[in-house]
C-alpha cells in the first residue's frame, strides 16, 4: 500500500480508526525528509495491515501547528485512535521496523488502562 496524503479533511478519521496508523511529518526542502521518504514508503510497501500517512507541513501548517510539530521530519504512531509514539528525526530503516514492531505488540488494554489512571490522577490534582 502506498502512503496517504494526510489533510485537514482526512487527518482525524485516518488516525481515529482501529488498527495502526504511521504519520511522517515532511517538508520538501528538509534534507532529513528526503533521505527518510524512501525509507518511510518501502515499509508501507511491505506491512499492507498499516495505514502510513504523510503530512506536508508547508501545505498543511495548520495540521503541523495543531500536532505541535517543532522539529521535521517527525514520526508519530496511532494504534486504535491513540498517539503512542511521537519523535523527531529520521529513523534508519531498521529503527523503523523495530518501531513497527514495538507499536504491533503493545498491549492496548493495558496502555488504556494507564491513559485512564493519568486522567484520574490529573483530575484529583485540580
Amino acid at each position: 500500500m502506498a502512503t496517504l496524503e494526510l489533510t485537514n479533511d482526512n487527518f482525524e478519521t485516518t488516525v481515529s480508526g482501529d488498527g495502526i496508523v504511521l504519520v511522517d511529518f515532511w517538508a520538501a526542502w528538509c534534507g532529513p525528509c528526503r533521505m527518510f521518504g524512501p525509507i518511510f514508503e518501502e515499509a508501507s510497501e511491505n506491512h499492507t495491515d498499516i495505514v502510513f500517512g504523510k503530512i506536508d507541513t508547508e501545505d498543511q501548517q495548520q495540521l503541523a501547528a495543531a500536532a505541535n510539530i517543532r522539529s521535521i521530519p517527525t514520526l508519530m504512531a496511532f494504534r486504535d485512535g491513540i498517539l503512542v509514539f511521537s519523535q523527531a528525526g529520521a529513523l534508519p530503516a531498521p529503527s523503523l521496523e523495530q518501531l513497527i514492531g514495538a507499536v504491533r505488540d503493545l498491549d492496548m488494554d493495558d496502555v488504556r488502562r494507564q491513559i485512564a489512571q493519568a486522567q484520574e490522577q490529573g483530575a484529583t490534582a485540580h
